[in-house]
């Protein structure tokens, strides 16, 4: 398997955390977004959408991070990352959406740098636009964990597909100093995936195109 992507893309990281946690061998291709390698030769050739992450699989070229997790989570099923009750299966995916659907799509690069270059935002008014819709897709996300006695995780006792989302979404918050006061359930299943090798081996400052 090939993975193209990026060290600070949250959607690229959602995939590395699902191949750490189910233990497959990938080979990184880095894909420098903020460059804009993404709309480039050789890349273009391969990505219809031009973005990443992008899976070469068994001759496939997969897109959309959670697509891929999905494919990964029925072609190697254990360690599941969805619950085989199926309202469970739904409220993780309801978790993982309001993240990758809600959250992540109003602040992704595209957008916050379309917010500079035409909107001609200067860096603190986008990191207020980031941090506002940051904030209050979180606070969402608390209460959605809080509709079901607390665990370890986002649901039950290990990682899920919830849990790809937000660990990304956390670290990409910290990086914009979002205030992540009062979501105690929310940085309780951030805590304790950031405390397994998995999310560690996963996260951008271990990524061989990861700058400072």
């Amino acid at each position: 398997m090939k993975l193209h992507n990026y060290f600070r893309s949250s959607a690229s990281f959602r995939v590395r955390i699902a191949l750490e946690l189910k233990g497959l061998s990938y080979e990184y291709v880095p894909v420098h977004l903020a460059r804009g390698d993404h709309r480039k030769a050789p890349y273009s050739a391969l990505s219809v959408d031009g973005l990443v992450p992008l899976l070469e699989v068994d001759g496939e070229k997969l897109s959309q991070s959670m697509a891929i997790i999905e494919y990964l989570d029925e072609k190697h099923p254990v360690p599941a990352l969805l619950p085989l009750d199926a309202v469970a299966r739904a409220k993780v995916r309801a978790l993982a959406q309001s993240i990758a659907c809600e959250i992540h799509p109003l602040n992704n690069l595209r957008v916050l740098k379309y917010l500079v270059n035409e909107l001609k935002l200067d860096e603190e008014a986008k990191k207020t636009w980031y941090r506002h819709w940051c904030r209050q897709g979180l606070e969402a996300f608390e209460r959605q964990l809080t509709q079901w006695p607390a665990t370890n995780y986002c649901h039950g006792n290990t990682p899920t597909l919830a849990d790809c989302c937000l660990v990304p979404q956390i670290f990409n918050a910290q990086r914009f100093e979002v205030n992540l006061d009062g979501l105690p359930r929310t940085m309780a299943a951030f805590d304790a995936c950031m405390a397994l090798p998995a999310f560690q081996k996963a996260q951008p400052s271990a990524c061989p195109d990861h700058v400072a």
